[in-house]
């Protein structure tokens, strides 16, 4: 059992937690993953667009974690910062690896209990073709507009993320701007 402050407290800080689940601690392994499920989910849906997806690209970066807990270098980053880059590696993973299929609202109708169903499917209209601009992006680029705009994330986060340079982050950012104002002119010419 993971003990802190001479086995007075339990602590579940998640760099001590680490250090026991380099050692091999089960206990903390549990505890870290609770720490860190909630903002890797809500990252891994943004990047993925899909909540199922998802749960399986965090459910596989818990799983390199354990696997891996042995290379973390907490001289290097935090664990979250560190684990963050694993979610993300595994969400572009998984995005390179689906296939596309049609989206339920396109195949199916459904009834609806909403008081205004015609400004309602101007949300989703609008929410789809975001989503589908989104799509079209190469995965870098989504992971970086997902992780600044969706997660409030740094240059300097988003740069350890990817693996790369703030300034490299500043130009995929810039690109999926651009692809994005162009994927959705139209809805920007609707909404005015």
């Amino acid at each position: 059992m993971l003990q802190v402050n001479r086995g007075a407290e339990r602590s579940d800080e998640p760099g001590v937690l680490m250090v026991a689940v380099q050692s091999g601690d089960e206990d903390a392994f549990r505890l870290l993953t609770r720490r860190l499920y909630g903002p890797a989910i809500g990252l891994a849906t943004k990047v993925l667009g899909d909540r199922t997806e998802a749960e399986d690209a965090v459910q596989a970066a818990l799983v390199k974690l354990w696997r891996q807990a042995a290379s973390f270098d907490a001289g290097k980053a935090k664990v979250e910062t560190w684990f963050r880059r694993i979610v993300v590696n595994a969400c572009i993973d998984r995005k390179r690896a689906l296939r596309p299929v049609q989206p339920l609202e396109l195949v199916a109708e459904r009834a609806s209990d909403d008081p205004d169903p015609e400004v309602l499917a101007g949300q989703s209209a609008r929410s789809r073709r975001i989503a589908e601009a989104m799509a079209h992006l190469p995965a870098r680029q989504r992971t970086a507009i997902a992780l600044f705009y969706g997660e409030g994330a740094t240059m300097n986060e988003i740069a350890e993320a990817l693996e790369t340079t703030p300034k490299a982050v500043e130009g995929l950012l810039a690109r999926a701007r651009v692809e994005l104002a162009e994927r959705l002119r139209s809805l920007a010419e609707e909404v005015m």
